[in-house]
């Protein structure tokens, strides 16, 4: 009997000791399971806030310079968001902002205030977002569509010379020039008939 009771006595205390460490293992493990990632929000511990009344709301932006890089959303007036670091030049602030690429946002200092007062660590700017591609067209190609208009002088009206109407002079000839023009022919043509016989007569 007494060895029944002893046998009963060992497995209830080996059972409770195998439970005893179960539950102490298990506190254990869920601590280090819960345990926050740490963000870089929980660096600073500052936050900023939307001073500008003049403004509905403050752009964030994906860096520090309102030329350079997009607009990726915006703080309404009184709005807040965590504080990260600052510009190397102190007028730009980072803040946490998570519909932001990366998570994070740039705001200008003068429109917001940063609590509690304190020093904000220099944060590296962003890389300059790279401009969407632009369609090139060759020069050579497209200076053959190019029409360019010739300068034509308008036709004038040339008045033709003026015409010269040439005159013809009658030739009047009396019967007096006519009359020693055909005695001096009949005179060669007796002459030649003469001369003709006398050569047939020296025959």
């Amino acid at each position: 009997m007494k060895r029944l009771w002893f046998h009963s006595l060992t497995i209830s205390s080996l059972i409770s000791t195998f439970l005893v460490l179960i539950f102490a293992a298990s506190p254990l493990t869920g601590v280090l399971a819960q345990q926050p990632t740490e963000t870089p929000s929980s660096g600073s511990g500052m936050f900023i806030t939307n001073i500008t009344d003049t403004e509905p709301y403050v752009n964030v932006r994906l860096g520090p310079s309102s030329t350079i890089y997009p607009i990726v959303g915006t703080i309404p007036y009184g709005g807040t968001a965590p504080a990260l670091g600052r510009s190397q030049g102190g007028d730009w602030i980072q803040i946490e902002f998570p519909s932001a690429p990366g998570g994070t946002g740039w705001v200008y200092s003068p429109l917001v205030q940063v609590s509690p007062p304190g020093t904000l660590r220099i944060v590296e700017s962003p890389p300059t977002p790279v401009p969407p591609a632009t369609s090139t067209i060759d020069p050579t190609l497209a200076a053959q569509f190019v029409v360019v208009p010739t300068s034509t002088r308008l036709p004038t009206f040339t008045p033709p010379p003026p015409l010269v109407t040439p005159e013809y002079i009658e030739a009047i000839t009396s019967n007096e020039e006519a009359t020693p023009l055909a005695s001096i022919i009949m005179a060669f043509a007796v002459l030649g008939v003469i001369g003709f016989f006398l050569s047939l007569l020296r025959r």
